[in-house]
């Protein structure tokens, strides 16, 4: 009897250190529950009476009766910049890389999805988009397995389309809230790369695209900047910015404006103004 015994808890270490080995998120699946029931816990907290007194003397803390979760506004498209995407998923597994994203989409199409959308990302890092310098607090990250150089899969964009289809019905993300990590930061960032397909993204609802028209200029005296600032770039670096427009609406890499970009800049302010 004995023996068995020590035959069956052998087996069960065997069989969990298989699984383990098998399977190389397990840890950090269980770090994410953890850290899902503490967020949990601090969200079922009620204010803190001591800090209320402080404020406003108030004896009790009153519930509102109005409220609901937070939701997201913006969807962030990036590109991972590694070789695959076991490489992505290890990074955000690992507590020290301090970086991670809500989805993560492989080159097969395959669609990992890492964080609730309801959490905050650590994947916009310091960024602007018009007035809103806190895109982390209000953004859905998505990213593709691409080295950031080569185009990206057909099956990887088809499931795209389809996770972003579902994210826009889901929390009624406005067709212009649909960017990329480049338009948000570009000092710092270029993705997703020039070979993004952003025209057939905003072919089926996520994101802007115009082609140039000879109907659509600039108003005279309007500054570049002025432009791109109206569209939500970042100017603090002017050079950055049309480098992230022109690789973002024009699939081009250089920092030249000529009057078919002018004309673009036009409509997409327009747009974004009537809309």
């Amino acid at each position: 009897m004995k023996k068995i015994q020590e035959s069956m808890i052998l087996s069960t270490i065997l069989f969990a250190f298989i699984a383990c080995t098998s399977f190389p998120y397990a840890s950090s699946n269980q770090f994410y529950k953890k850290r899902s029931k503490q967020l949990q816990q601090d969200l079922k907290l009620n204010p803190s009476i001591q800090t209320i007194e402080q404020l406003n003397k108030a004896s009790q803390w009153v519930g509102t009766t109005n409220f609901d979760l937070r939701k997201p506004n913006f969807v962030i498209i990036h590109h991972t910049a590694q070789n695959s995407c076991q490489e992505t998923l290890k990074t955000f597994t690992i507590e020290r890389s301090k970086v991670s994203a809500h989805y993560v989409i492989c080159k097969d199409g395959t669609i990992h999805h890492m964080l609730n959308d309801y959490y905050r990302a650590w994947q916009a890092g310091i960024s602007k988009w018009g007035n809103n310098s806190d895109i982390n607090s209000s953004s859905i990250g998505i990213e593709l397995d691409n080295n950031g150089f080569e185009p990206f899969d057909t099956a990887q964009i088809n499931s795209l389309v389809l996770l972003l289809e579902q994210l826009k019905k889901n929390y009624s993300i406005p067709e212009t809230n649909f960017i990329g990590h480049g338009d948000i930061a570009p000092k710092r960032k270029v993705d997703p790369n020039i070979h993004f397909p952003w025209k057939y993204l905003a072919s089926k609802g996520f994101g802007m695209w115009f082609d140039p028209h000879p109907n659509y200029t600039l108003p005279q005296n309007t500054s570049i900047s002025y432009a791109l600032a109206l569209v939500g770039y970042d100017i603090k670096d002017t050079t950055a910015a049309i480098l992230a427009f022109k690789r973002h609406f024009r699939q081009d890499s250089t920092a030249i404006i000529t009057p078919e970009d002018q004309s673009v800049l036009a409509q997409l302010i327009q747009y974004k103004f009537t809309k």
